[in-house]
Formats: C-alpha cells, sequence, structure tokens
C-alpha cells in the first residue's frame, strides 16, 4: 500500500464526491470499491470519509438546497503552501474564484477555483488534515485529468499557477496530443482537448481510481446501476482504463495500471 505521510504543493491530494443521495451513493461505491466509511455529522449535514484498508482515500457529501442546480461530481484538490496566495494568483491568471479561502475548521484552508476555459477544482493547503492516506492503490484515486476546450490556454494557466511543465505525448486518435503535467520530475496531471465525440462537454478535471481489473469493475457498476461513457480500453505501457458514470451522473475512471505505472 502507498501509504502517504505527506502530499508536496502542487501535487493532487484529495478527491470528493458531492452527490444528490448521500446513503445511494455510498451504497454505489462502497460495493464497487470496496470502501469503508467513516460518517462527520456536522450543522452542514453528513461528511463521509471514504476509507481503504483503514486509510483515507477520499470523501462524499450531499449537496444542499444552496447548491440547487449543480450536478453531482468529483473535485480534485491540488496541495498548495497558501491557499490565499494561490487564489490571488489565479485572478492574475485569469481564473474565476468561485469560493475565497475560508479555513475548514482545524483541518485545513481551501478555496474552489474555475480555470479560464471552465474547468473547475479546489486548493489545499493542509494543516491537520495532509488529504489522502493512500493513493495509486486499487480503490484509490491514482490519476487526475483535464478536459479542455483550449490546452493552450489551460496549459499556461496551470503552468503560471503550480509550476507545472508540459510534457507533450503524441496519442491515436481521437485523443491526438496529449499533455502531461509535471512538478519537478514527478507527473502531476494530464491534459487533452476534448475530442468532437464527446459532443458538448464542458471544461472538466477527470478522477481516475486504480482497480485490480477494469473489466470486471465495468460490469460490477453496470450491474449497480452505472453507465459506461468509454467502454475498457488498452493504453500501450500505461494500463487498461475505462470511463463511468454513476447511478446519479457523477463521471469518474478507473484504470489497471501496467506495474510501471502503479509504481510511478
Amino acid at each position: 500500500m502507498v501509504e502517504m505521510k505527506k502530499h508536496e504543493p502542487g501535487m493532487f491530494c484529495w478527491v470528493e464526491l458531492a452527490t444528490k443521495d448521500g446513503p445511494a451513493a455510498k451504497k454505489f461505491y462502497t460495493s464497487l470499491f470496496d470502501w469503508g466509511v467513516n460518517d462527520i455529522p456536522s450543522e452542514a449535514g453528513t461528511y463521509s470519509m471514504v476509507e481503504k484498508k483503514g486509510k483515507e482515500a477520499g470523501a462524499l457529501y450531499e449537496l444542499g438546497p444552496q447548491q440547487k442546480g449543480v450536478p453531482p461530481h468529483w473535485n480534485s484538490y491540488i496541495c498548495v503552501e497558501s491557499a490565499d496566495d494561490a487564489a490571488a494568483k489565479a485572478k492574475k491568471l485569469g481564473g474565476n474564484v468561485i469560493l475565497e479561502p475560508f479555513d475548514v475548521m482545524e483541518h485545513g484552508r481551501m478555496a474552489n477555483i474555475q480555470d479560464p476555459t471552465g474547468a473547475v477544482f479546489s486548493v489545499w493547503q493542509p494543516k491537520e488534515h495532509i488529504g489522502a492516506q493512500v493513493v495509486m492503490e486499487p480503490g484509490s484515486f491514482c490519476w487526475n485529468e483535464l478536459y479542455t476546450t483550449d490546452p493552450k490556454r489551460a496549459g499556461d494557466f496551470y503552468s503560471g499557477l503550480f509550476g507545472w511543465t508540459k510534457e507533450l505525448m503524441p496519442m491515436p486518435p481521437p485523443t491526438g496530443e496529449y499533455t502531461i503535467f509535471k512538478k519537478g520530475d514527478a507527473q502531476a496531471a494530464g491534459m487533452l482537448k476534448i475530442p468532437k465525440e464527446m459532443g458538448p462537454v464542458p471544461p472538466h478535471w477527470l478522477v481516475y481510481f486504480a482497480v485490480d481489473d477494469s473489466d470486471e469493475t465495468v460490469e460490477k457498476a453496470k450491474g449497480m446501476g452505472g453507465k459506461v461513457t468509454v467502454p475498457p480500453t488498452d493504453i500501450p505501457n500505461i494500463g487498461r482504463f475505462s470511463i463511468l458514470n454513476d447511478p446519479q451522473g457523477a463521471d469518474f475512471a478507473v484504470i489497471k495500471l501496467e506495474p510501471r505505472s502503479a509504481e510511478a
């Protein structure tokens, strides 16, 4: 198990599902990924930590009345040294701060940001909570991928905000050119232009969860009401992936990583 003690600034550190039906979402994902759940009640509602072998892998919560119109979705967090500095810098780079920096009790400080092409993400300044305690293992997130209408504009934004460098990787159609974002020597995320075949999809970040068997996971998800957006597909030297849509409409991906990719 890849147990995390710290996430480096500029790297993804947490994933969180906003859903319409908390109990139904918990039933779907705990069965799919063999997660345990630790419900934390609060005045704002229940925040459910999801755990893999006792280690926190992410969370989910139910959308409230104040979020009317917001569709179910997975949100990804990027670790930063200062949420305030990141929010201020995002504005200067053409981004939109949806939620200004605020403290999450003693756990950390965060902000919600929209990049210049429309994709939304969060930044996390850790205090008592580092983020995910386990990554890159089956049942935990292992990759984050930006779908955008303007790779140049988005790439410049994230490079300026997080110090990411860009490495181009040729891919077969319909993907075409794929960008790997790197923080130092580490791969931080991926980016691609939204293929026309996907239809009018808004820019967004997609979270990937590692699994032991992509085909088996897809069949299990289908049996519980999930839909398949991209069927199990091999990526040479990377792994076998699929993009799914949970019963309430949130998109996510699963991937069986090749041994080298899992170790990266």
